[in-house]
């Protein structure tokens, strides 16, 4: 009796699991029906638009370099500090060339003996004219040498201090040794310290540089454009700058130059743009900071536009599917304008209510949507 109700439990457990696996086939084989998405057309502002990278520095740096050679003395600037034009930057200290040297106190020794024997022929032959043995035109020739005399023993001496001192220390004489601003503005940086040996500019050396100083409230972008988008800007355009050091900001900016020549760069050729940028003055922008410039080709405001993988193409043009119905859609031929790639412009061929066809899920996702 057991075995008998064993063995009906098994059939009918089998015929259970064959019935159910039959249900569960039947279930999986079944298609899962499809509803249609819709979206419609938004307001926006549509801009076309190449990018060019590079970084904004000041238009002007000025390099101040000594007007003469010997060790920097006194340093009384340090970087980020504003300057005006005439302050006194550092001191230089001139440590004579010593062939220089030589030749210029034998000069002056020269010079002081022949002032001497000028001075006792100028004695002599003016006791002479006083007691008119002499003529005046006489004695006019050794005035005119004790006076010759006298200026080379002066201009020995002027010499003689400019090779030690690099200066002639007379009142209101340029002080050479003394580095001054020659414009106003920030210093950038100071690449030498108190101690260094500087030179200075001459035909054959630029000199050295004792610092940098800029206007830092009048920036310019700097950046290159592949040969592919220079063709489509001109002078003139409308920049937005984003730089990358200040998030969440940008900066307006008007193109003022592109290089007539090219440049090849990892085997493609670019060309240098300029764009004056217009700062704000709550936010301060460091020189070098690098910058992308969203270069304006075009610019629609507040036009209708749709998502650009909306559309869709036949022979007779571009087009959209509007629903007309539940589940039923028809072709709307568009009109458009300008395209930044993402979104493009719709100027006529629909209706900011028409429902547009965006695709397609199964219905049990957008019942639960």
């Amino acid at each position: 009796m057991l075995k008998k109700i064993i063995r009906f439990v098994l059939v009918v457990g089998m015929i259970g699991l064959f019935i159910w696996t039959l249900i569960y086939l039947y279930q999986k084989s079944e298609e899962t029906p499809m509803v249609s998405t819709t979206s419609q057309a938004e307001k926006a502002t549509i801009i076309k638009k190449t990018v060019a990278n590079g970084s904004v520095v000041p238009r002007k740096e000025i390099a101040i370099k000594p007007q003469v050679s010997g060790i920097l003395d006194e340093v009384y600037i340090v970087a980020g500090e504003l300057v005006t034009k005439g302050q006194l930057l550092a001191k230089v200290q001139v440590i004579p060339d010593m062939a220089n040297l030589n030749n210029a106190e034998n000069r002056l020794k020269q010079a002081k003996i022949a002032l001497n024997n000028a001075q006792q022929d100028f004695d002599r032959q003016k006791k002479l004219f006083d007691d008119e043995v002499i003529s005046s035109a006489d004695f006019q020739r050794f005035q005119l040498t004790y006076d010759q005399a006298v200026q080379e023993k002066q201009a020995s001496k002027d010499n003689l201090q400019i090779v030690r001192e690099g200066a002639i220390q007379k009142s209101g004489g340029i002080q050479n040794t003394l580095i001054r601003s020659t414009v106003k503005g920030m210093i950038l940086e100071v690449p030498v310290e108190e101690g260094y040996s500087v030179i200075e500019a001459n035909t054959f050396n630029e000199g050295t540089t004792v610092c940098m100083i800029a206007d830092m409230s009048d920036m310019i972008f700097e950046g290159k454009v592949d040969e592919s988008e220079v063709g489509k800007i001109k002078v003139g355009m409308p920049l937005l700058l984003s730089v990358g050091a200040i998030e969440n900001q940008q900066f307006d900016a008007i193109l003022k130059y592109i290089a007539p020549k090219g440049v090849e760069e990892n085997g493609a050729i670019q060309f240098d743009i300029k764009a004056e940028v217009k700062l704000q003055d709550s936010l301060f922008i460091r020189a070098g900071y690098s910058a992308n410039a969203d270069i304006i080709l075009d610019r629609a405001d507040s036009v209708m536009s749709v998502d650009e993988a909306l559309l869709k193409f036949d022979d007779e043009g571009t087009y959209v599917e509007v629903e007309v119905g539940k589940e039923s859609f028809e072709k709307r031929y568009l009109e458009t304008g300008l395209s930044d790639g993402i979104r493009i412009e719709v100027l006529s061929g629909i209706n900011w209510e028409d429902k547009i066809k965006s695709g397609e899920v199964p219905a049990n996702e957008a019942a639960t949507k």
